[in-house]
């Protein structure tokens, strides 16, 4: 049997997505696939909510976490993203790597002969994903029907979260000024889901009657030469009180964090009543938990 990664959410189909998220939302997970194993986590970009919460998650599944940061590792200087994924599948039961291009974990999910997780690349933010759409189902009940705007920048973070969105049977809007929207064949994957984005280029008509506005940094992670360039773009694009008004009755705001007060995001908002962000963040360690129990016992039966 072909080894199970999840590099992308839509590596999932919409029954595997709901199984991990009731996984997730149980206190505790069925069983301890990783007693006396390891899962190594390589680490190219800094993380602080991703490696506690993926960290912990290996625990409570029995196991023990071995992070790696880019200088210990070196992808793809001192060995290649093929050749570090051989020699980690040898020690461990899974891997999990946060990395700069998608291309290096397509590469090393080629190579691995266990599963890999996609902890964030530039293409995608899975784990994030399930966090927001556990967050979602713990406060909503079931997502079908619901409507989703994300206001800024269709980063990776907006790319994970439509696609499983649309696997949850939400609708998704997005808010971008023009050169920041999304990618057109992330359009054609959630056309393929049977969804639609629905894409405005200015905030209100997007989130108006949304039962969830969510956004991110307007300069993500290694964008920072672009951040003057970014603000000035994404002027009138902050979720404001404002714009969280024209939403739907009891909508909620999400945010993947860290937040910039006063940028992305006012701060009545994202500290206000509306905000989710703090659940959703806690979140993230309950999705990896589920996501890894999932793709070691029922995935890939190990």
């Amino acid at each position: 049997m072909a080894v199970r990664h999840l590099l992308e959410v839509d590596d999932l189909t919409p029954d595997e997505l709901a199984r991990v998220l009731e996984v997730a939302a149980l206190p505790d997970a069925p069983s301890r696939p990783l007693e006396g194993r390891g899962v190594g986590l390589v680490f190219e970009k800094p993380s602080a909510r991703t490696r506690n919460a993926t960290e912990l998650a290996v625990v409570q599944l029995g196991g023990h976490p071995i992070s790696m940061r880019a200088e210990e590792v070196g992808l793809d200087g001192r060995e290649s993203a093929e050749d570090l994924a051989r020699t980690l599948s040898g020690y461990h039961a899974a891997i999990g790597a946060r990395v700069f291009a998608h291309s290096s974990l397509e590469r090393m999910a080629a190579a691995a002969a266990v599963p890999v997780v996609n902890l964030l690349s530039d293409r995608a933010h899975p784990t994030q994903a399930l966090a927001d759409l556990l967050t979602l189902v713990q406060h909503f009940g079931d997502l079908a029907g619901r409507t989703v705007a994300w206001v800024g920048d269709a980063n990776n973070v907006f790319a994970s979260l439509a696609l499983g969105a649309t696997m949850a049977g939400m609708a998704v809007r997005a808010a971008c000024p023009p050169g920041y929207g999304p990618d057109p064949e992330l359009l054609v994957r959630v056309s393929d889901l049977g969804g639609e984005v629905v894409v405005s280029p200015e905030p209100l008509p997007a989130v108006e009657g949304a039962d969830v506005v969510a956004t991110d940094v307007w300069a993500s992670m290694g964008q920072e030469a672009q951040a003057a360039a970014r603000r000035r773009a994404f002027t009138g694009f902050t979720v404001t009180a404002e714009v969280m008004a024209a939403s739907a009755p009891g909508a909620v705001f999400l945010h993947c964090l860290p937040a910039h007060r006063g940028e992305e995001v006012a701060a009545e908002v994202v500290d206000g009543p509306a905000s989710l962000v703090w659940a959703q963040a806690a979140n993230r360690m309950h999705a990896a938990r589920g996501l890894l129990w999932f793709l070691l016992v029922e995935a890939n039966g190990r």
